[in-house]
């Protein structure tokens, strides 16, 4: 006789979880880009923890971390409420850096100027966030840590949308896309390490 008992739904904690395993598997070099991005919009699309189970089933058990691992440092900097949605520069410049809350849709734009988003040391509104970038006859440059998963969907004509940047997270990371458009300008993504971070390995 068939079981007619509904399978039990997966919480949010669940789709987290998959989705760190996911991230940790792609760093490796276990997935490549394509399925990594496929498995991870599954992951958070699932309805039930039967769902969840094939996605992970043919990559290594998680390892729990040690205290004070790289969980700690993601602790508290999601759910803050923003404190920019946006920015705009007009033959002149912006900067968004050090702490600030980043909107989970913040939209910036420049025309003949530039400007610097800088997320290494930003809080975050959402666990999942998009930066649409929009930069004619100027530029964009969005500045990212190392531990911080980040995905760039942009397009450029007659200019470039550089996807340095983008990579997997550590585990318990925000999920940002950064996604627009360059005409005649550039957006650039790129990873560099927290000044906090470089000073330690100076001393």
């Amino acid at each position: 006789m068939t079981s007619e008992l509904p399978e039990m739904r997966a919480s949010d904690a669940e789709r987290e979880r998959v989705a760190e395993r996911l991230r940790n598997a792609y760093a490796e070099g276990r997935l490549d880009m394509g399925e990594f991005e496929e498995r991870l919009d599954l992951a958070y699309k699932a309805r039930t923890q039967a769902e969840l189970v094939p996605l992970v089933r043919d990559l290594p058990e998680a390892v729990t971390p040690a205290a004070g691992a790289v969980e700690g440092d993601w602790h508290g900097r999601v759910g803050r409420p923003a404190t920019s949605k946006g920015a705009f520069a007009f033959w002149s410049g912006f900067g968004r850096r050090g702490k600030w809350s980043v909107a989970r849709n913040f939209t910036a734009a420049v025309l003949q100027g530039g400007g610097d988003i800088d997320l290494r040391d930003a809080d975050f509104e959402d666990r999942e966030v998009v930066i649409r970038c929009f930069a004619v006859m100027g530029g964009i440059q969005v500045v990212v840590p190392p531990d911080l998963h980040v995905e760039v969907t942009g397009q450029g004509f007659m200019g470039g949308f550089d996807d340095r940047g983008a990579g997997a997270g550590t585990p318990g990371s925000p999920r940002v896309r950064i996604t627009g458009f360059a005409l005649m300008g550039g957006v650039d993504v790129r990873r560099k390490e927290r000044k906090s971070s470089r000073k330690q390995l100076r001393k």
